[in-house]
């Protein structure tokens, strides 16, 4: 029977280590994006921008030049450093799970004879949202 999330939280091991190709691509253009080569890269890009006033002698051709640009360029950043950070936030919180579920183990392991940390395991378990499992 599959485990679900509602069994136990999702320990790191058993996070599948298969990516999408959307996924990989996502972190590709987040490593590019992340680069000081790339911010010189789109500073240079106005630096040629600004100039350029000179070549289509139209303020409002000038400015829908940039503003598109940039427009296409956030839009598509947003998105693929939205599922980057996502992934990120999941892999961390997996990580977590796994911290508080072995901890609530060794506090159960200790805690029997010391009422005090019997109670901080319990608000350790409600807090992360762990189920208290009986021991074989």
């Amino acid at each position: 029977m599959a485990k679900t999330a509602q069994d136990h939280p999702t320990m790191p091991s058993e996070v599948t280590p298969e990516v999408s190709p959307f996924d990989q691509f996502a972190t590709a253009a987040a490593r590019f994006v992340s680069r000081a080569w790339f911010f010189a890269l789109c500073v240079l890009l106005v630096v040629v921008w600004v100039p350029s006033y000179f070549v289509f002698r139209d303020v409002n051709t000038w400015q829908l030049i940039i503003n598109t640009a940039t427009t296409i360029v956030t839009f598509l950043l947003v998105a693929l450093l939205q599922n980057t950070q996502t992934r990120s936030d999941e892999a961390l919180q997996q990580k977590l799970n796994a911290m508080a579920d072995a901890l609530a183990d060794l506090m159960s392991a200790i805690g029997e004879d010391k009422p005090a940390l019997r109670e901080d395991l319990v608000e350790l378990r409600q807090a992360v949202g762990l189920e208290d499992r009986e021991s074989s």
